[in-house]
């Protein structure tokens, strides 16, 4: 029978059991997982901010003209942002498993905040002319190629320090971050254009909620600064000795083919359903289905908030049952229900819109909370970080990111208001053979880690 020497809070998070398993420290768990969701919270607190008030930003740094020509150039800067992240993701990723989870986290959130804050800055086009969409697409640029090592970095954070019968649970709070960030500039940019005459909104208004991105950059920062490093990269260093870990770009990619294939294939049919239902579905209501535009956006606010509350619970579920079944049931319900989904939202009344977006948006909890957890496990320790954020950030690219503009694309191409429906359930589709081709790994030891187990509480006196 193995048995757990007392721990001191210093080294709770790396001590062994029998040189076999590594105790965590809950409240230094809770402190890694409230630092590492507040990352993604930043990132899409900046994407809701950026998604609403697209029209303002047109007027401010784009000349005056078509407003749809304004509201493409701004897209076209928002775009940019996803040209870059695989080059994050190759430069943070591999330096994340060199360097270390905690300091190059570090340094994502510092390049965020100051890209999103930046905007805030930025004179407008009346001010400073052509200078000023250049550097809003400067800032578009920095904040791109730092989300690259953000989410790739924060979910092998919290699975790095998770033991392993509570990883599920922890990771979910990752995505409950991602949606609150969403929500909260969604909701701050819909509160103000509610508040504010179009001139102020125009003149200065549009500046706070960039703004805002400071303080939460700092809070943060200061919280990751307070790590130390997860016990799997602590455990990799000392392996390797006084040399930091070195591993060639061709180890992250070729060495790990298969789990990258794996890897993508899960992220596709995470990030279309994803963009498809918070990005594409306000514009498919009021563009295609000529839907007022304020109760089409209050309607994904709230699907979000309903998503917000059963994160977690889903999350748990994933520890239980394991991420395999949550994420087939989640393909599955993609596959054959997509369809009924759309007819219900094309009825056009607000309770058929509202049953409608919020079965897409239970569907898409059983990747939101599965996703976290499950990824970091196709990679061993020694190439996580730089094979997550490759796999992870080139799927993003090409197939998350681009989910608007394809389905837009579709539509116009054939006249098929169905399209969305289609495309989601092509996605299920691959997303089901991904899971087939998985290996389970709930409750287990991450790929190159000793086993984690959480530390008992000490007994009351």
């Amino acid at each position: 029978m193995t048995t757990v020497a007392p721990l001191s809070p210093s080294d709770a998070y790396r001590a062994p059991v029998a040189r076999e398993a590594t105790v965590t420290d809950p409240a230094l768990v809770k402190r890694a997982v409230k630092a590492a969701a507040l990352g993604n919270a930043m990132e899409w607190f900046d994407f809701g901010v950026y998604s609403y008030i697209a029209v303002t930003l047109g007027k401010v740094f784009f000349p005056s003209g078509s407003p749809t020509a304004q509201l493409l150039s701004t897209f076209g800067a928002f775009a940019a942002a996803f040209l870059v992240r695989p080059l994050g993701g190759m430069v943070f990723g591999p330096l994340g498993d060199r360097l270390g989870r905690q300091k190059v986290l570090a340094l994502t959130m510092i390049m965020m905040a100051a890209g999103t804050f930046a905007i805030g800055l930025i004179p407008s086009y009346a001010t400073i002319g052509v200078g000023a969409p250049a550097l809003l697409l400067a800032a578009r640029l920095v904040q791109g190629f730092s989300t690259g090592g953000e989410y790739a970095g924060a979910s092998t954070f919290i699975a790095e320090y998770a033991p392993d019968r509570k990883r599920g649970f922890l990771g979910s709070w990752l995505e409950f971050g991602t949606l609150a960030g969403y929500v909260g500039g969604a909701g701050l940019v819909t509160l103000m254009t509610a508040l504010l005459p179009a001139a102020d909104l125009v003149a200065w208004g549009w500046r706070i909620p960039f703004l805002i991105a400071g303080p939460m950059g700092i809070i943060g920062l200061y919280l990751r600064l307070r790590l130390e490093e997860t016990p799997a990269f602590a455990a990799e260093l000392e392996k390797s000795g006084a040399d930091r870990p070195r591993v060639p770009l061709r180890e992250t990619v070729a060495g790990q083919w298969r789990a990258l294939l794996l890897c993508v294939g899960l992220v596709l049919v995470f990030n279309v359903t994803d963009y498809m239902l918070l990005s594409y579905m306000p514009s498919y209501l009021t563009s295609e289905l000529k839907y007022d535009e304020t109760h089409g956006l209050l309607v994904v606010l709230g699907v979000m908030v309903l998503m917000m509350v059963v994160q977690p619970f889903a999350g748990a579920l994933t520890d239980r049952v394991g991420r395999r079944p949550v994420i087939a049931a989640g393909c599955a319900g993609f596959l054959f229900l997509s369809v009924p989904a759309l007819l219900l939202i094309r009825q056009g009344g607000l309770l058929a819109i509202a049953l409608g977006m919020g079965a897409l948006g239970l569907l898409l909890v059983c990747f939101t909370a599965a996703m976290p957890a499950a990824l970091p496990a196709l990679f061993p320790t020694r190439v996580r970080y730089g094979s997550l954020s490759i796999g992870f950030n080139v799927s993003v690219s090409l197939f998350g990111g681009t989910t608007p503009l394809v389905v837009t694309a579709l539509i116009g191409a054939t006249g098929n208001m169905m399209m969305p429906a289609y495309y989601m359930m092509a996605a299920a589709v691959i997303g089901g053979a991904a899971v087939w081709f998985m290996t389970e790994s709930a409750g287990r030891p991450l790929p190159g880690s000793a086993p984690s187990v959480e530390r008992a509480p000490h007994p009351t006196a």
